[in-house]
């Protein structure tokens, strides 16, 4: 199926923006954005990166601070934007963050790894089950848990992408994330997060749904 103009667009659209506790990427402002980083160019990145012939859909649980709240894109880092790994996005020649050193964010090194080394990197899209970054208020640079009730916020734009990409295989990667697939309703299948010690695991499991449904 051919990209469909402003799907990004179409799929932020459906989340709220300056909810406390929940950045929003691709609409709310952060003090650490150098001022090209916009919430536009963040879009324009996601746009970017869903132009594919997916055959596969990566969703992950949220955003992280090292990750999309810098980058627009699910386990995508601001030091892999730089680096150029991202397929269909050119390498960012400047920095995106006042922050001394890019930003890295060690899940999206473990998946992007994999992804080439599998060979599919460029038909995967990432996407998180909760695409807005939760934090503790007051602490942009924090991770923490979603409510259910925050995952649920995501539950439109899931579909959307299911709706779209009918034919792609879609996996969830870690518990919240399968959650919200059973919540919508969309099969999928569930694979381990690469965070807190789960690399090895999330690798093997990959590889061997690759294996069964080709590159």
């Amino acid at each position: 199926m051919a990209y469909e103009k402003n799907l990004g667009k179409k799929l932020v659209g459906t989340l709220p923006s300056g909810v406390e506790g929940l950045y929003n990427p691709w609409a709310d402002a952060c003090t650490e954005d150098l001022e090209w980083n916009t919430a536009s160019e963040k879009l324009a990145r996601l746009e970017a990166h869903l132009d594919c012939q997916a055959k596969y859909i990566l969703c992950g649980e949220a955003p992280g601070y090292q990750g999309a709240r810098y980058s627009g894109i699910a386990f995508s880092s601001e030091a892999q934007l730089i680096q150029g790994v991202i397929p269909r996005i050119a390498a960012e020649q400047r920095r995106l963050t006042k922050r001394t050193l890019p930003f890295r964010e060690p899940s999206a090194t473990i998946v992007w790894r994999k992804l080439y080394l599998l060979g599919i990197a460029e038909k995967t899209i990432n996407w998180n089950s909760v695409q807005l970054h939760p934090h503790t208020p007051g602490k942009p640079h924090s991770n923490r848990t979603p409510s259910k009730d925050e995952i649920l916020l995501g539950k439109e734009s899931l579909l959307m992408l299911r709706d779209f990409y009918p034919d792609a295989i879609m996996i969830s990667v870690g518990k919240n994330s399968e959650w919200l697939f059973k919540q919508a309703g969309i099969k999928s299948q569930t694979i381990r997060h690469p965070a807190n010690g789960g690399a090895t695991q999330f690798e093997l499991e990959l590889a061997k749904i690759v294996e069964t449904h080709g590159k």
